[in-house]
């Protein structure tokens, strides 16, 4: 087997290591609280919790993604498992502006934090 061919080979190893690493990364299984508001306000207004209910539900019909702000701080983004994926806010719009603890599986990504959601519920 020559040199080039060696190398060919270590890196289509290398290769399919990694695809089944990534694949096989399930996330963590958790459970949070937090609100349920406008991604945008999250970031741009600052806010530790919503506005009002009808602002974050205004917010989610005009598009903008709904997201999970603990009150740590951590946003988390609400996504789909499947491929191809979907939006969320159809399902948490019934919590918008609301306090929820929702749990699921927990990805981490380059200081993003995302969580496919299995249960939610507000909190009474």
């Amino acid at each position: 087997m020559s040199l080039c061919n060696a190398v060919k080979s270590l890196l289509a190893v290398a290769l399919v290591a990694g695809v089944l690493a990534w694949s096989n990364d399930t996330g963590k299984s958790t459970t949070i609280k937090g609100y349920v508001l406008d991604s945008a306000c999250a970031f741009t207004k600052g806010l530790k919790k919503p506005i009002s209910a009808e602002c974050a539900t205004a917010c989610a019909k005009a598009g903008s993604p709904l997201v999970i702000l603990t009150d740590s701080g951590t946003i988390y983004w609400p996504i789909a498992d499947t491929t191809p994926s979907s939006g969320q806010n159809d399902r948490l719009l019934p919590f918008a502006g609301q306090k929820v603890t929702a749990s699921g599986k927990v990805f981490e990504r380059g200081g993003s934090t995302a969580m496919v959601i299995e249960k939610i519920q507000a909190q009474k």
